[in-house]
């Protein structure tokens, strides 16, 4: 059974997604402005006697028409576009992540450690402990540290995956063959989950993703512990 915390999402963590949670109700508040207006005015027109059968044209409303639906667009492609010029920006990385999709499985190599590398596998729902989500805990995490900026080059082993993780605002395709990259940076210390976005095979919906923020000082002391059991 699905806990209720499972029923809807977690809360941005990340910069990114704050900024689109923001663009969501900017856009949200100018499609209701419109549907207002567009209402308001089939209201007019079927509740109104007044009629001008010698009308022909009226060069103020077609400038109206013309001009007032492009400031609209603009009103929404400019921060649009902002956006996806800050998600796309890459600067120097605190810290590079290589993420390998599998069937069904994520490897993870932290490229600025030596051997410092795990695959994350779906808990069974057996082996759940209490308090973990079922379909949703892994047996590693990726452990990263907090408000610091991560690079993620993702990849795929055999079939197109897509590592998503909806509270950061991560979403990017797995694609064999090819690299594609990513960057967050997490706001504040937590366990965030996301699941792979691509229909990629029979247990597409068992591989989920883990990711854990913690402190600087934690992480350091974390990789020196994984390193010395390897």
């Amino acid at each position: 059974m699905a806990h209720p915390s499972q029923l809807g999402l977690q809360d941005a963590a990340s910069s990114a997604m704050v900024k689109l949670l923001y663009f969501h109700d900017h856009t949200l508040m100018v499609l209701l402005m419109i549907s207002s207006f567009v209402f308001y005015t089939i209201i007019i027109l079927v509740t109104t006697k007044l009629t001008d059968k010698y009308l022909l044209d009226s060069q103020q409303i077609e400038v109206v028409w013309t001009f007032l639906p492009a400031f609209v667009l603009i009103m929404v492609a400019l921060p649009s576009v902002r956006i996806l010029y800050l998600a796309d920006e890459t600067t120097t990385p605190h810290l590079t992540i290589k993420t390998l999709g599998h069937q069904w499985y994520w490897s993870y190599e932290y490229t600025d450690f030596k051997d410092l590398t795990f695959d994350s596998y779906m808990v069974p729902t057996q082996d759940l402990a209490p308090g973990q989500f079922r379909l949703l805990e892994a047996d590693h995490r990726m452990v990263v540290p907090e408000s610091s900026l991560v690079r993620l080059l993702i990849s795929a082993d055999d079939v197109l995956h897509s590592w998503t993780v909806p509270s950061l605002g991560v979403k990017f395709d797995a694609v064999p063959g090819r690299l594609n990259q990513a960057t967050f940076t997490v706001s504040r210390p937590g366990i965030y989950f996301g699941q792979c976005s691509e229909i990629c095979g029979a247990n597409h919906s068992f591989m989920p993703i883990v990711m854990e923020a913690i402190p600087l000082e934690h992480f350091e002391t974390w990789s020196s512990l994984l390193l010395e059991n390897a």
